[in-house]
């Protein structure tokens, strides 16, 4: 055969299959797909099947990142994210005056922020002391003993087990009663039902249990709370120490977002209140909470971006099965249209 006769069938030929590709219209491609699915069904469930799995991989990635932040903001902030606690860092250039120069704090500069701070909702002072405990069968402890207001359990958000909570009558008639925590109550008396009524003695002074508690979320004794700790009126805490200097102020903000403004605020009014060299040290939740809010955001945008990049990979794996599909019968339908074949 005269090979100028074949180049010329094969140019024919390239024309017609271009001719036919030009004259498929969105119709004929949508038949030919659907004649595809028909042919071969186990193929169409497998592609329906990974487009599924993979569109539900990344909803579920998504709403498990939202969830898990939600999960470790909502932790952080039962420790009390609106919390401001306060306390004297000492005063004096050297050593021997910081122990001379004595400026603690007091209850006037409690009483003080709430008249000036219009965002403090709760407060209470906190005075601490220590005594050995006897538990019974040779077992003695020293524990924790802290003199608060009733206000107290607001501002550090704590859960009443059973009985209840220091009162205003409690502070004002100097009440000797007590509320311990759960671990203390199962220690001395089997139970938190079993301690409330009970007494023991604080200092040698006699003590009756009206309630136990413990915090709204574990803090593995990263607080002044330990897991032997007793709360006792502040009025009374102050007839064991023989003193009325606070060891720390804890006030509540109404939200967190005046944390920050509420914070200096406190701070001034308590300065303003003592001595140009003393030092008094805030602290906060809040850069704790945006820390956390943070990294919880990065942790949810990389598992997005993986399976983003997987749902892609294998969208890009479903087309290309669908194209080879496509492009395998273009040239029999285009032979097939030259000769004159018709619609069905």
């Amino acid at each position: 055969m005269n090979p100028v006769t074949v180049d010329q069938q094969k140019v024919s030929f390239q024309q017609t299959l271009l001719s036919a590709r030009r004259t498929m219209v969105a119709s004929e491609i949508l038949k030919l797909a659907l004649d595809s699915f028909r042919a071969s069904k186990l193929r169409f469930a497998l592609t329906a099947l990974g487009m599924v799995i993979g569109t539900a991989s990344v909803i579920m990635v998504v709403t498990i990142g939202l969830t898990g932040k939600q999960f470790i903001l909502n932790e952080i902030q039962k420790i009390g994210t609106n919390e401001v606690e306060v306390e004297y860092s000492g005063g004096g250039s050297s050593a021997s005056g910081r122990v001379l120069y004595n400026d603690s704090l007091t209850r006037e500069d409690e009483k003080a922020v709430l008249g000036q701070v219009p965002s403090v909702l709760y407060s209470s002072p906190v005075l601490e002391t220590r005594d050995r405990i006897s538990f019974g069968g040779g077992v003695v402890k020293d524990t924790l003993v802290l003199g608060v207001s009733p206000q107290y359990k607001d501002v550090r958000n704590l859960i009443v087990l059973a009985g209840r909570f220091l009162d205003d009558e409690d502070e004002i008639s100097h009440t000797k009663c007590a509320v311990v925590t759960e671990p203390f109550a199962r220690l001395m008396f089997g139970s938190s039902d079993g301690a409330i009524g009970q007494s023991f003695q604080i200092l040698g002074i006699p003590v009756v249990i009206v309630g136990t508690f413990k915090e709204s979320v574990d803090t593995f004794g990263q607080t002044e709370i330990s897991d032997q700790t007793i709360l006792i009126p502040y009025s009374v805490a102050r007839l064991f120490t023989g003193t009325d200097k606070v060891k720390q102020l804890y006030f509540s903000v109404r939200s967190m977002e005046e944390v920050p403004d509420a914070t200096k605020e406190i701070l001034r009014v308590i300065t303003s209140r003592h001595k140009a060299n003393s030092v008094y040290r805030a602290q906060n939740l809040k850069e704790l909470l945006t820390t956390a809010a943070t990294i919880a955001n990065a942790l949810t945008a990389v598992l997005v971006l993986v399976a983003a990049v997987t749902l892609a990979v294998g969208g890009v794996g479903i087309m290309n099965i669908m194209l080879a599909t496509v492009r395998s019968r273009i040239r029999e339908i285009g032979i097939r249209k030259a000769l004159g074949a018709t619609y069905r």
